[in-house]
């Protein structure tokens, strides 16, 4: 996908942050350390995981819940354990939807239980954002 450029790390970016397990991080990497413009890696990078994490959201906002506990193989009760931590922690959760493993499902889930659109997609923006920046950072900064 780093043959592909912008276009890749959008694609790459967006599909990871569905349940297909992709690593973006090592596409926006490897731009990075073949000279892309950090600035565009990010902005890039972010959009895609932010809209693909939103169509994890709109999974769950329009999905049927014993359908995805079936698709994503989550049992009932875990889908119980998270309503009640949406219920306490509510939208502050879409900031976490970029960690590795749980955020896809954090995103459907936060559809599920049909949080406020508006300031779930900003947090689960905020929370890509970051992580890109850092991962960036993280990549210049081992470049040299």
């Amino acid at each position: 996908m780093v043959s592909l450029g912008y276009t890749g790390l959008f694609i790459m970016c967006f599909l990871a942050a569905t349940i297909l397990p992709f690593s973006s991080e090592a596409v926006l990497s490897g731009l990075i350390l073949l000279d892309y413009n950090a600035t565009i890696c990010i902005i890039v990078a972010t959009i895609g995981n932010w809209l693909g994490s939103m169509s994890s959201y709109a999974l769950g906002y329009w999905g049927d819940i014993k359908r995805i506990e079936n698709w994503l193989r989550i049992k009932p009760e875990r889908t119980e354990k998270f309503n009640a931590y949406a219920k306490k922690y509510g939208i502050w959760l879409g900031f976490f939807s970029w960690v590795p493993g749980i955020g896809d499902v954090i995103s459907v889930c936060l559809g599920l239980v049909r949080t406020p659109i508006i300031p779930t997609t900003i947090l689960i923006f905020l929370g890509k954002l970051l992580r890109y920046l850092v991962w960036a950072w993280l990549t210049i900064y081992a470049k040299g």
